[in-house]
């Protein structure tokens, strides 16, 4: 049996005649009229439908225009969180480094801007050269107002190191154990270096702890916020403290 049409494989011819519409008939002529510029040739069996129309195939549908195979996409994966022990253990290190450069800064800084008792220091007795000198004596305030006993004393000049030497200081106040004889440029000295090295640390802070790399402006902004506050406020507490 032929399987287009069902007769048998014999009575079915290989090749049957189709008719090719012309211009002229496309554009509107009858069936009936048939011009003698049509031609006709045999087209196989499969091509054509048991009446002799041509198979033509079916159209694409729209939305299957222009389809094209794509690629099967990795899952997306999510960034895993960074590490918080590195970040935690920098804000750590970097505040206490903070703390102790404001600590020593403090009371120079309020020396260098004019907040000082003005006295003399009589020397108990110095050990150590150079950096590593320590000396110690007896404040005694210009104006009569306190005497303060054992109070370290910075900034003395090697010539006058001998126990009972008096050397002008200045001290913050009654309650400072440090009395500076530091003069000129030495005095600032004692106290920018420190602060620079706190606005480094605030640097560090922002930088290790990935303040400044969080997703959303806001976000960013309160996390570079807090991060500066903390060595901000541990610098005002220990000037405060030094006043």
């Amino acid at each position: 049996m032929e399987p287009t049409t069902g007769a048998p494989v014999d009575a079915v011819p290989r090749r049957v005649p189709v008719r090719q519409q012309s211009r002229l008939q496309r554009e509107g002529r009858s069936d009936g009229d048939t011009p003698d510029d049509v031609a006709a040739f045999w087209a196989p069996i499969e091509e054509v439908h048991w009446d002799g129309t041509p198979v033509r195939e079916d159209p694409v549908p729209s939305g299957d225009r222009g389809f094209r195979p794509v690629g099967r996409r990795a899952p997306s994966r999510t960034a895993p969180p960074p590490d918080p022990l590195p970040g935690l253990a920098a804000l750590v290190t970097l505040s206490l480094v903070a703390a102790f450069f404001a600590w020593v800064s403090a009371g120079p800084f309020w020396l260098a801007v004019g907040h000082a008792r003005v006295g003399t220091v009589v020397l108990d007795g110095c050990t150590g050269d150079g950096l590593t000198q320590r000396c110690r004596g007896t404040f005694t305030a210009d104006d009569g107002r306190f005497i303060a006993h054992g109070v370290r004393v910075s900034g003395v000049p090697a010539g006058e190191k001998a126990s009972g030497t008096p050397v002008p200081a200045r001290m913050t106040g009654p309650d400072a154990g440090t009395a500076y004889a530091d003069t000129g440029v030495g005095r600032h000295l004692l106290w920018l270096p420190g602060l620079l090295v706190v606005l480094a640390c605030t640097a560090g802070i922002v930088r290790w702890t990935g303040s400044a790399r969080l997703p959303g402006r806001r976000h960013r902004r309160w996390a570079v916020t807090a991060a500066v506050a903390g060595p901000v406020l541990i610098t005002v507490g220990f000037l405060a403290f030094a006043w």
